[in-house]
């Protein structure tokens, strides 16, 4: 018999972070992770990038994990968002003495430093290639039989196991979802001129282009892309050879990085929201895409998670300090209260974004030119987008100001 004071379910980048953070407060858990490291650490697993938000950093900073990462990342110093190709754009940029918006990461480093972080860990039993095959939550607590014969007693189960999540339908909690009808194309490749540390919002009918910056490596100035594209036109995208795509890429960027080269392979994934009516149930959380799942217009996705570990850390740090069961009520009822507001407003903006530069035609396309270049000369409305870009909106948890909780 295992105990712990945590169960987690899912090791990816969300469930790998709250247990070395919930280890740095002195809390215990297991996680539990169906992946084969072989693969999933794999250099050619995952060719998505992250932007990890400037307090979302921070929290990697106090848990002793920014320094595996330092210099190994590009910091994005200023974002450009414009309707397609037109006249004007809405330029926020990082001012004099202030820290960037945040930092591009390839999510293969962010994998393997996280995993890393949470083998080390003390207080971290890490699974992989185990599931659970059945587990109760009741009054007295968790109990987990795992795959491997073990059984596991914990005061709290956290789900994150992304976003079809088990153990959110095992606990009956309802789900608000819909597809887009479009799928992302990622891609990075090599381009002529430098990137500035700036990332590049430029919206088609079909949706986003967003070009992010990327580490200069030994061939040159590189930048991944994220190209969302209808779902019928997906499939073609990814047979165009290296030449036919970057051209392609080219065109949709007017060349203001010049000539595109050395196209990394692709990959494609649908583009779906889903928001669920409640994060908790009796000692059990949600994080990460297990509770919301955004468009990544905004690249607030993976933030968004870790703004959960953030919140639900602090919950437990100061539930354990008060002598409080972890599964308790009201701590839960705290978090629920805490990451509501937050992802809700953030599922509904970037809905609503993703809508509205979606209409065709001349006219939607001169309103949005109109609201960007209004948005661009007022200051306090301005500000008030680089603090959600930089996470440091709202109530902030202690772990993204950069203290323990």
């Amino acid at each position: 018999m295992i105990q712990t004071d945590v169960l987690i379910l899912g090791g990816g980048l969300v469930g790998a972070c709250l247990a070395t953070a919930l280890d740095a407060h002195g809390l215990s858990c297991v996680v539990v992770d169906p992946a084969d490291p072989a693969v999933t650490l794999a250099p050619g697993f995952d060719g998505r990038a992250s932007a990890v938000a400037s307090a979302s950093g921070r929290m990697l900073d106090a848990i002793g994990v920014g320094a595996a990462l330092a210099g190994r990342g590009c910091a994005i110093r200023s974002i450009r968002v414009s309707d397609g190709l037109a006249p004007g754009k809405l330029d926020f940029v990082s001012g004099e003495g202030d820290g960037p918006l945040g930092t591009m990461y390839e999510n293969k480093l962010l994998r393997r430093v996280l995993h890393d972080a949470a083998l080390r860990a003390t207080l971290v039993d890490l699974k992989m290639q185990t599931r659970a095959t059945d587990v109760t939550r009741d009054g007295a607590g968790v109990h987990a039989t795992l795959s491997t014969g073990e059984d596991v007693r914990a005061e709290l189960l956290v789900a994150a196991e992304g976003r079809n999540s088990p153990t959110r339908a095992a606990a009956g909690i309802a789900v608000a979802r819909w597809s887009y009808a479009h799928r992302a194309i990622i891609a990075a490749f090599h381009h002529e001129r430098a990137h500035d540390a700036t990332a590049y919002e430029i919206f088609y009918p079909a949706g986003p282009f967003a070009i992010l910056p990327l580490p200069d490596d030994e061939q040159g100035h590189r930048s991944a892309l994220v190209w969302t594209v209808a779902e019928r036109d997906a499939a073609g995208m990814l047979k165009l050879g290296n030449r036919g795509f970057l051209a392609e890429a080219e065109a949709r960027m007017g060349g203001f990085l010049g000539r595109l080269s050395a196209a990394a392979p692709r990959s494609s994934y649908p583009l779906g929201f889903h928001h669920t009516v409640r994060v908790t149930a009796e000692r059990l959380a949600l994080v990460g895409d297990a509770g919301h799942g955004i468009h990544p217009i905004a690249g607030q996705g993976l933030n968004l998670g870790l703004r959960d570990v953030a919140a639900l850390v602090e919950v437990l740090a100061e539930g354990r300090r008060l002598g409080l069961d972890l599964g308790d009520a009201q701590l839960l009822a705290r978090y629920e209260r805490w990451r509501s507001l937050d992802t809700t407003m953030v599922a509904v903006a970037t809905d609503t974004l993703t809508r509205l530069f979606g209409v065709p035609g001349t006219t939607a396309s001169a309103v949005r030119r109109f609201g960007i270049a209004a948005v661009d000369r007022i200051a306090p409305l301005k500000d008030r987008f680089m603090a959600e870009a930089r996470g440091e909106s709202g109530d902030v948890p202690r772990l993204l100001q950069g203290v323990m909780a």
